[in-house]
């Protein structure tokens, strides 16, 4: 199962299965809902999301598939994972070998969210979390001396968000050549405008509702 109520029986737990049991999630409208982190260094563990309907997490079939075609990229890449949510895909990449990870989102409850499951994970020195709209991230982080391996964002479909953020990246100091950019939108959104900015579609992957595009710089 993909999402799934956790019920822990401790007397069947293994030592870091039972580790992971006495994790207190902090108060608040962190749901019952869980993700799991697929394989790498935390293989297993299950990630909360957030209640509400401001995030869309990622099923575990369809992170599984974009980390399958992005493998080769991962093990010591720097990631952003704009429009974060419950932070699943950072946290996947980071157990999968990234170096580091920068996770933005600006609703309270994914950030609570995001913070516990990387607390529970164990990713503390290699994150950065930024409680910003993702536009504003980008112009914090631009000139900083950040330059991304790998750029993840989801954004809310139909807004044309994901225009503005790309071409903002393409025209930053924030990629180089050979950075990956992935972009989560819906089925029959109209990627045509891709054509007239400076980086090569390399792959489109649609799956029933959505499609990941692939863009290389």
């Amino acid at each position: 199962m993909c999402y799934n109520e956790v019920i822990i029986n401790l007397t069947s737990l293994s030592k870091r299965a039972a580790s992971e049991a006495d994790f207190k999630y902090p108060p608040g409208r962190i749901s019952g809902v869980y993700m799991k982190v697929i394989t790498g260094k935390v293989r297993g563990m299950n990630l909360a999301v957030p209640h509400g309907k401001h995030t869309r997490p990622t099923t575990c079939r369809i992170k599984e598939t974009l980390f399958n075609i992005i493998q080769a990229d991962v093990p010591d890449s720097c990631f952003l994972d704009l429009y974060s949510g419950s932070g699943s895909i950072a946290i996947e990449a980071l157990s999968r070998g990234a170096k580091e990870a920068v996770l933005v989102d600006n609703n309270k409850e994914a950030l609570k969210c995001i913070r516990a499951n990387i607390e529970k994970t164990g990713f503390n020195n290699t994150t950065q979390v930024m409680p910003a709209e993702a536009m504003q991230a980008l112009k914090r982080l631009d000139g900083s001396g950040k330059v991304f391996d790998i750029i993840f964002m989801d954004p809310p479909y139909g807004r044309d968000f994901e225009k503005e953020a790309l071409n903002f990246l393409l025209n930053s100091s924030l990629v180089k050549k050979d950075t990956l950019i992935i972009i989560e939108t819906l089925i029959d959104a109209d990627i045509s405008y891709m054509e007239n900015f400076p980086c090569t579609l390399e792959k489109v992957k649609e799956y029933k509702t959505n499609k990941h595009i692939f863009l290389r710089v």
